[in-house]
């Protein structure tokens, strides 16, 4: 209360500002909320789409390997003859094969079991190795590093055959360990896929078909994801064997947390908050893994908080600066109207407010303002009436006389020339005298004609002047004389002919003005054959037309073309084009206003 009573109670301001303050602060705070809630969420969703997307992709790619073997063995079993070729292949010695083929004369590589699975082998760049298994004869065929190698693996030496035959067939695996060092394969990542081969006659199985592939290569499907990857993905067998681990920890080993894994969905969070995306592979036997950590998803939308947090820090501050500086302002202008109250009080009528805006404020004080003229008025009336009525007077008096008493003097000087025989002078006073009538003569309606009539008494003068060395030429139909016409918008074109573009050491000087119709408007084409402009001059004024409150110079043709803007519209203006050396092409387009 003893805080209310001293900054609050008689303060009405500090009120409004600690009000808005708070209503501000409360609604920031809320939006700011609102936003880093939708925004967290969507940086939240987009991370676990890139997860999803490369799931999927890892996925695809194990399964296309996956599809290649089973085509290998596919495309062997539709050929009769490769089939064929196969089984004996796999139940007789090699040396047996090769004599089988030549008492065949068969010398095609296509039914060539050794060359087609070569084929298979170097078409793929994933593959490791390619190895056929011969159950009979306890043989295994391997290509390997594009090497073709035959390794007896007897069972009573090797744990080969046994390993053959371990664990399902037709799954995706890690490589047997003791398979992997018979054919003397690198502790490298791969995974294993394995078909069995059965004759396709008796259809009794005589050998097994597996193929490694390079897991490393797993990476190539998500290439696009690399950067963007948050947590860990893997790969696992049947068994909860690691095919594939982003962090490189886990590959060969059992996987430590299969027992979990097979109990979540899906799409799932654990109770520590980790989220879990997992795609089974039914007919591979694999499943791709997923696990980002809460503290790693989190840092999907830190960023984004932070943005939150300062930016709301910052409207908050200036949300109450600006009020409170616009509140203070306002509490400062009303402590002044309560200032000048007071010196009216003690007898000053001269006071006045210094108040400029139109606002509440503003019209209280210019009511009182004018509540004190009325009063000064009702005090000295007669003494300012009388005063302001002389200079009213005088001022009227000056307007009428100078332009005439100008007029006038030039026509006695013009006939004082004529008498003493200097005609040209005489007729360069009268183009002056009437080219200044057409400026000062007030007339209801301004025609083209006017407009064309004071352009040729300006090109008058100065033919004069320079005699020979130049000329001009105006061309208009008559049917357009009379059309109403913006009072100078064609002289100050020709003035700054005259003043920057004739060459006053040529003798050829020209200028032409041309009034044509076109369409329901009026162009006006002023050419000369002057100096032109520079180009870097020529672009000031083409961007002086294009902001007139920016640039001060050419003010001539500015003006010209922000009154046809202003009046018109914006297809209405001044356009200029200029040769440096050949001369100067400016363009003017009015709208045809007709006659009255």
């Amino acid at each position: 209360m003893k805080i209310y009573r001293k900054y609050f109670k008689d303060k009405l301001f500090l009120k409004i500002i600690f009000l808005f303050s708070m209503i501000t602060i409360v609604t920031i705070i809320i939006f700011s909320y609102l936003m880093f809630r939708s925004m967290s969420d969507a940086a939240v969703e987009r991370q676990l789409g890139i997860q999803r997307s490369a799931v999927q992709n890892i996925n695809k790619y194990i399964n296309n390997k996956y599809e290649s073997v089973q085509n290998m063995m596919r495309d062997t079993y539709r050929d009769a003859e490769l089939a064929f070729n196969t089984s004996y292949f796999l139940e007789h010695p090699f040396k047996d094969y090769i004599e089988f083929r030549l008492n065949r004369n068969d010398s095609s590589s296509t039914s060539d079991t050794v060359q087609i699975f070569r084929n298979r082998f170097e078409d793929d760049p994933d593959i490791a190795a390619l190895m056929l298994y011969s159950a009979s004869l306890q043989q295994l065929y391997v290509y390997n590093d594009f090497n073709f190698k035959i390794i007896s693996t007897n069972a009573a030496r090797s744990l080969v055959p046994d390993a053959m035959y371990a664990g399902e067939s037709s799954k995706v695996s890690t490589p047997n360990v003791w398979v992997r060092k018979t054919i003397e394969m690198p502790e490298s990542p791969m995974f294993s896929v394995r078909i069995p081969i059965n004759n396709n006659i008796t259809l009794r199985n005589i050998g097994q078909l597996e193929v490694y592939f390079n897991s490393e290569k797993i990476w190539n499907s998500i290439e696009n994801y690399r950067e963007e990857i948050k947590g860990r993905i893997v790969v696992l067998s049947g068994n909860g064997d690691v095919i594939f681990d982003t962090d490189g920890s886990f590959y060969g080993d059992r996987y430590p947390y299969v027992e979990q894994i097979n109990s979540v969905y899906d799409n799932d969070v654990t109770e520590e908050g980790d989220s879990i995306i997992k795609l089974t592979d039914t007919q591979g036997g694999y499943t791709v893994l997923s696990l980002i950590p809460k503290n790693e998803l989190a840092g999907t939308y830190r960023g984004v908080r932070n943005t939150i947090v300062l930016v709301s820090s910052i409207c908050i501050l200036f949300a109450i600066l600006i009020s409170s500086l616009f509140i203070m302002n306002f509490a400062r202008r009303t402590h002044s109207i309560i200032q000048f109250t007071r010196k009216v009080k003690n007898g000053d009528l001269n006071a006045r407010i210094a108040e400029t805006k139109d606002d509440e404020i503003g019209q209280i004080a210019k009511s009182f303002n004018e509540m004190l003229v009325d009063l000064n008025l009702y005090i000295d009336r007669v003494y300012k009436a009388e005063i302001k009525q002389k200079h009213t007077e005088i001022a009227a008096l000056e307007a009428r006389v100078n332009p005439h008493f100008l007029y006038n003097t030039l026509e006695v000087i013009r006939m004082r020339a004529v008498s003493q025989g200097a005609a040209d002078v005489g007729e360069m006073i009268y183009s002056l005298s009437m080219l200044f009538k057409n400026y000062v003569q007030q007339k209801p309606r301004y025609t083209l004609k006017d407009e064309l009539e004071a352009c040729r008494m300006y090109l008058e003068l100065f033919r004069i002047r320079y005699k020979d060395k130049f000329s001009y030429e105006i061309i208009c139909d008559k049917q357009l004389m009379g059309r109403t016409l913006l009072k100078m918008s064609l002289q100050p074109i020709i003035e700054n002919y005259i003043l920057h573009g004739m060459r006053t050491d040529g003798i050829d000087n020209e200028i032409t003005i041309k009034i044509t119709k076109i369409d329901e408007d009026l162009c006006a084409e002023i050419k000369d054959n002057g100096q032109g402009i520079p180009p870097d001059r020529l672009g000031q004024i083409k961007e002086a037309l294009a902001n007139p409150d920016e640039y001060s110079g050419s003010f001539g043709l500015r003006s010209i073309h922000e009154r046809l803007k202003l009046l018109y519209g914006a297809p209405y203006g001044v356009d200029i084009k200029s040769d440096l050396g050949r001369g100067t092409v400016v363009t003017v387009l009015f709208p045809d206003l007709g006659e009255d």
